[in-house]
């Protein structure tokens, strides 16, 4: 006897995998919206190039789970005050989702916009 097999349930924290042309879309976005916002250091150059080239090694994922110690190296800043004040600016600004986790133990969730 054939049941009906059971409905998928999407996982809604699950990372939507990125592929070439998206991440391509993501960096496009971001550097033609800076072009003229001045509000953008090369602080928020570097944390933005650091999360698209961590999200490349987790496989194109989209949001990334990240901890600040993960991508600050990547970014080149040694400061996690920073770090964490110019990555809740590129939020603000609407170059990316940040949700902070605020726990040790948990990573915080990054999306990037696509528009």
């Amino acid at each position: 006897m054939n049941y009906p097999s059971k409905p998928v349930i999407e996982d809604k924290n699950a990372p939507i995998l990125f592929d070439k042309e998206t991440i391509l879309k993501s960096f496009s976005f971001f550097f033609s919206a800076i072009e003229k916002d001045y509000r953008i250091s090369s602080t928020h150059l570097g944390i933005f190039s650091a999360l698209l080239r961590y999200s490349i090694l987790q496989g194109f994922a989209n949001p990334i789970r990240a901890f600040s110690y993960q991508i600050m190296p990547l970014a080149k800043i040694s400061a996690s005050g920073t770090y964490h004040k110019h990555i809740r600016e590129l939020s603000q600004y609407g170059y990316i989702k940040y949700e902070p986790s605020f726990k040790n133990n948990k990573p915080s969730r990054i999306y990037f916009i696509t528009h």
